[in-house]
């Protein structure tokens, strides 16, 4: 329907500047004929509305502004050039059209780009709520700034909507995002937890995420150099040694575990008036993240007070301890908390090779010295596949996956999320056995 909009529109725009072009006409003639034609723009796109497809949410927002703009514009025109009988030349015609039609594709590309996604169907009895506070840690100044300001890290809450429930009643989950991530990267799997009486944090952390925004409403972006770094290293052909990638991994996972570690002191010694903070138990804490994010949640997960880990499709950064004859050197000390690994095929089977090569992977040494290990994975699905991205935007999916995706993407993220809410339940709740299968899909 988006691409029906996008030629109708782009045909009203074209012919009226074919029009135009057959005849001799004035300024004074030729911007009312504009005001008309974009009048008749915007007409069309509110009718639209109505079918399925066309909203006047955010894949459509930019488009509903020009419009508007334009007819705010061409009426403005109208009025000044009313008695303007100077010859409207062919050339300015032309431009105005192709500039038109620039403009209209431009503000169309988020429609394309983008799904009318609204999240999965969720199975629990609650509704759910959304806040979100920004954490300031005045114990560490923020490295990507040199203003010395400290490092936020902004939380969003997924939470019951309970307004008789018990307080401290609801185990906490804190959630990190992958590389050039963001917040909402697996709200569906918040959600889903949260309509089971769980209380999820889901964190940004600066400057690793795609965008956020800090404590005075700044835009705050991905760090280029970051960016650049993470993609020549998850890429397929990466030529960096072991020693620069252990070297440039180091500084990520110690900026995200830190970030994850503060906002876990910070929610267990706070005193926080709103609802979440009143359900949640911080005496029953579980960690997951996707990729980089679910590697820190291994890493801190080692902690005491964290009662449960499950890694989305992340290699286990933060246990490796160095490189020694170009080998990675991998923690061994065993991990007494409950882990659940869940990989892509494609990272499951260079697990495999890993293992038969004799090569230390960090995520087989991690689940081998595990106390209580789970690892399982998605047949058919590609890293983005465990996150909601392929629902809200199949294009972005594409481009940021590195292996090829044949799986069904809300069969994937359903089994993900029911995974997740199983394994939960069983070590954060003591609601029954949690068993795994090898395989899903």
């Amino acid at each position: 329907m988006a691409f029906f909009l996008l030629m109708i529109l782009l045909i009203t725009e074209l012919g009226f500047g074919a029009f135009e072009l057959t005849r001799k006409t004035s300024k004074s003639k030729w911007t009312p004929g504009r005001f008309m034609v974009d009048s008749l723009q915007l007409v069309i796109f509110l009718v639209m509305v109505f079918l399925p497809g066309i909203d006047l949410g955010f894949r459509f927002k930019a488009l509903f502004t020009v419009l508007i703009l334009r007819l705010l514009t061409a009426g403005l025109f109208a009025l000044l050039y009313r008695k303007n009988d100077k010859v409207k030349k062919k050339g300015a015609i032309i431009l105005s059209a192709l500039i038109s039609v620039v403009l209209i594709t431009l503000n169309m590309m988020p429609a394309f780009v983008f799904t009318d996604y609204h999240g999965r169907p969720l199975t629990g009895e609650y509704e759910v709520k959304e806040d979100t506070i920004i954490l300031i840690d005045e114990s560490r100044i923020e490295e990507f700034e040199d203003d010395g300001s400290f490092r936020e890290v902004p939380v969003h809450f997924y939470y019951p909507d309970a307004p008789g429930e018990e307080s401290h009643s609801m185990p906490l989950v804190i959630f990190s995002h992958g590389a050039f991530g963001y917040y909402q990267s697996n709200a569906s799997t918040y959600m889903e937890l949260a309509s089971h009486g769980y209380v999820v944090a889901s964190l940004d952390h600066p400057y690793h995420s795609f965008f956020t925004k800090d404590s005075e409403g700044r835009l705050v972006t991905v760090d280029p150099e970051f960016f650049q770094n993470a993609v020549n290293i998850g890429g397929n052909d990466n030529t960096m040694s072991e020693e620069d990638v252990f070297m440039i991994t180091s500084e990520w996972m110690d900026l995200r575990e830190a970030d994850v570690n503060y906002v876990i002191d910070e929610l267990k010694d706070g005193d926080y008036g709103q609802e979440w903070g009143r359900l949640m138990d911080t005496s029953r804490i579980g960690l997951m993240g996707h990729s980089l994010g679910g590697a820190a949640a291994v890493t801190v997960g080692r902690r005491e007070d964290v009662s449960a880990v499950i890694d989305i499709d992340g290699s286990m950064l933060g246990e490796q301890t160095g490189v020694q004859d170009g080998m990675p050197v991998v923690n061994e000390e065993p991990y007494t908390t409950p882990l659940l690994s869940i990989d892509n095929e494609t990272h499951h089977r260079e697990c495999l090779e890993a293992r038969e090569a004799g090569y230390p992977y960090a995520n087989n040494v991690i689940l081998d010295n595990a106390t209580e290990g789970f690892s399982t994975y998605i047949r058919g699905a590609a890293h983005m596949d465990l996150t909601d991205l392929p629902l809200f935007s199949p294009f972005l999916s594409g481009m940021l996956n590195t292996s090829e995706s044949t799986v069904n993407n809300e069969d994937c993220i359903d089994t993900v999320n029911a995974l997740v809410l199983d394994f939960f339940d069983c070590y954060l709740k003591g609601e029954g056995v949690f068993t795994v299968n090898e395989s899903y899909l």
